[in-house]
């Protein structure tokens, strides 16, 4: 039988912690800010952050509440029972083919 064990937290070895807390600060800088290029919306202005790590893979972050900005998310949050958001727009993801078409957005691969 399999149990769930919790991941050691070395409060034994205060030099590992310290070890593996700076690392953690690390790697969340660099999965959530490193390489983020700031991209406007051709449609509605909406301003994000987009990292392509990949030809088929692509970060965003919204720096604004896309409900209030992007009318396909406004119309969704006005339906009220629509279960979430959508993953994207499509006017945005034209947006960030451009860009990277136009060398304005790097992909990593």
């Amino acid at each position: 039988m399999t149990t769930w064990a919790k991941a050691p937290d070395f409060a034994d070895q205060p030099a590992r912690r310290a070890a593996v807390q700076a690392q953690t600060v690390v790697d969340k800088q660099r999965y959530l800010e490193e390489g983020l290029t700031p991209l406007r919306c051709q449609a509605c202005q909406s301003l994000v952050l987009v990292r392509k790590s990949s030809s088929h893979q692509t970060s965003v972050q919204w720096t604004e509440n896309p409900a209030t900005h992007c009318p396909v998310f406004a119309r969704l949050s006005d339906q009220g029972s629509a279960p979430g958001r959508p993953d994207s727009c499509a006017e945005l993801e034209k947006t960030i083919k451009w860009a990277v078409d136009e060398g304005v957005l790097g992909v990593a691969d």
